[in-house]
């Protein structure tokens, strides 16, 4: 077998890791946030700010062709999986932190933009444990046949987990939300089932004496199939639509093919034979022997963050930023509402705004940012912007739903990098956004002295059982 040719060079993406991800966008924005930078253009598009009024002037139709094409522009030939290696994906998000630098923490486990934000109060690094492999799909495999897929997908499969024995794949379809990347594109979600030379190194060497591995420990599950040994297939995804609606078939989704592919009513999914992590989101329980293994190692204490979904860590991290800007004499009144892999750590903390992260762009986010608002202190300023998958997906939150949210602003209530004519299609967003909110919100903050694990804890201690997230003390 010829000698692997991908290498992961400095803070570059590994031919084979997706840039436009949830883990990707996450670790970026943390790492450039501990190296004292802040986050433009999603991480991709860090230099196209005079460029973003010209996307959304495009006709509908060629900015829907420009999603798919770059989607297969990024993904990589299926016979070329065997090249992967689990250890130089870890190499290339252990170069994204700062070198020779010693942490009281460091959190390992499922992305959430609300573990971003609390990393970044930390000033300490996170570990992720799930990575997408966008995988380029033949043209004659239709978005809306997951049955083909799965057995196309088999020998892709088996190149990229013969050669690395610590990643389970949990391969998503999901022809709701991902609708214009999935016509070209496969995702292959791929998991550590432990931690692997890199990590456990970094972890020993990085981490302060007595300091804490804090897991991430995002419990969200979803029906899934066995294709083989470490190989998953989920049908749908998180976000709104339920279970019901992907693997049965119900009226808000047969609505949804009359406008997309009219001669179906229903999916033809697969038989799920199990519920298992969810393929983005969920956290994989197999790698907590190597994690308890490294911290009686080296006298590491085990700290556990344990919620149901991922949205769910969202409120104690706003209430915990608003109440360390009053112990800091700042404002408290503004909420910066992110969406997905549209959030900013460096530009929230500057500009004194309470950060609440939402997964998606759907009817379910917004009852959470909703709820959340209902019980907590009116905010006089309430900003908030939108990831825009070009999508009227089954679950879409329309406009009007999020302009009612900025209306229950005390003063005043704004978009950020939000072209509301044209969500969901709204693509200049992903530059937008950064150049919007140093605009639209002018204050100014000096980034503060990280907090202490002890702060955070006393805080969550007093307010324990308000939320749906625990924090564990574990060894």
């Amino acid at each position: 077998m010829k000698t692997p040719t991908f290498r992961a060079k400095g803070k570059m993406a590994p031919r084979f890791v997706a840039d436009f991800d949830s883990t990707t966008a996450m670790l970026k924005s943390l790492g450039n946030f501990l190296s004292g930078k802040d986050f433009p253009g999603v991480g991709i598009f860090p230099t196209l700010g005079p460029i973003a009024p010209g996307v959304n002037r495009l006709p509908g139709r060629i900015r829907e062709t420009i999603a798919t094409w770059g989607a297969f522009n990024e993904a990589v030939p299926p016979d070329s999986l065997w090249k992967v290696r689990a250890e130089e994906i870890s190499k290339w998000v252990i170069n994204h932190y700062p070198k020779k630098r010693k942490y009281p923490a460091i959190m390992v486990g499922s992305p959430s933009g609300a573990m971003v934000h609390l990393a970044a109060a930390l000033c300490i690094p996170w570990l992720p444990q799930t990575f997408l492999i966008p995988v380029r799909r033949p043209p004659e495999l239709h978005i809306d046949e997951p049955k083909r897929t799965i057995e196309w997908s088999k020998e892709p499969a088996r190149l990229l987990l013969d050669n690395n024995p610590e990643l389970q794949l949990y391969q998503m379809f999901d022809p709701n939300h991902d609708r214009l990347t999935l016509k070209r594109m496969a995702y292959f979600r791929i998991k550590r089932l432990c931690l692997g030379i890199r990590y456990e190194r970094f972890l020993r060497e990085s981490l302060e004496e007595g300091g804490a591995i804090i897991t991430v420990e995002c419990q969200s599950t979803w029906p899934t199939t066995k294709v083989d040994d470490r190989h998953i297939f989920q049908f749908g995804g998180m976000g709104g639509a339920t279970e019901e609606d992907y693997l049965a078939g119900t009226r808000r989704v047969e609505e949804f093919l009359k406008r997309y592919n009219p001669r179906l009513r229903r999916w033809d999914a697969p038989e799920p034979d199990g519920y298992r992590p969810e393929s983005e989101w969920g956290f994989d329980q197999a790698i907590m022997g190597d994690i308890e293994r490294v911290a009686k190692e080296g006298g590491f204490k085990i700290k556990r963050i344990v919620f149901k979904d991922p949205e769910h860590l969202s409120p104690p991290v706003a209430d915990l930023y608003r109440w360390w800007y009053r112990s800091r004499g700042i404002p408290a009144n503004r909420l910066f509402a992110e969406c997905f892999i549209v959030h900013e750590p460096f530009w929230a903390l500057r500009t004194g705004s309470v950060p609440f992260w939402m997964s998606f762009n759907m009817e379910a986010s917004a009852d959470w940012l909703e709820e959340y608002l209902q019980n907590t202190e009116l905010y006089d300023e309430i900003f908030l912007t939108l990831f825009s998958n070009g999508v009227d997906s089954v679950d879409l939150a329309p406009i009007e739903r999020w302009r009612s949210i900025l209306a229950g602003a005390k003063k005043r209530g704004d978009f950020i990098g939000v072209d509301p004519d044209e969500f969901p299609m709204d693509f200049g967003v992903f530059i937008k956004y950064y150049t919007d909110l140093k605009k639209k919100i002018t204050a100014r903050y000096p980034i503060p002295e990280p907090l202490t694990l002890s702060q955070v804890e006393d805080f969550l201690k007093h307010r324990k059982g308000i939320y749906p997230v625990q924090w564990l003390n574990s060894i």
